[in-house]
């Protein structure tokens, strides 16, 4: 099992507090040889649908010295989770997690619009001092 991102319980709870109940933590997808995890799965009873929405959350704290190289690890290990989940539950939708603060500073920057705009990426902006939600951009 691979070690927890710092701000792992914060979203956690922050997920909780949003309606959600973690069904998994963390998600397993086995494909092929390959066993990946992503760090929460989740599901919310939505009321006017009579049924469940299902979300992968991938989650990051953002702690080095350089963002950008956190961003690189993130955007390169969210697209292979996205692909895994198309095929084995492609009810799920994926989300990556990142700090407000982070939010704020980096993902802003030109270069980061150019990136997400040719390869979206669904965001759950959090508090982890709150352990709240900001926001969810999709």
């Amino acid at each position: 099992m691979s070690r927890k991102d710092r701000f792992h319980e914060a979203v956690k709870h922050a997920l909780e507090k949003d309606g959600w109940t973690i069904t998994h933590d963390p998600l397993s997808l086995n494909i092929g040889t390959l066993r990946l995890e992503v760090d929460l799965g989740a599901e919310k009873l939505i009321a006017a649908q009579k049924g469940n929405q299902k979300i992968a959350v991938e989650i990051k704290s953002f702690l080095r010295a350089s963002k950008i190289t956190d961003f690189y690890q993130a955007f390169g290990q969210f697209f292979p989770y996205k692909v895994a989940l198309q095929r084995l539950e492609p009810d799920r939708t994926i989300y990556l997690a990142v700090p407000n603060y982070v939010h704020e500073e980096l993902f802003g920057e030109v270069l980061i619009q150019d990136l997400l705009e040719q390869y979206p990426i669904k965001l759950i902006v959090y508090a982890p001092d709150k352990e709240e939600i900001q926001s969810w951009i999709d």
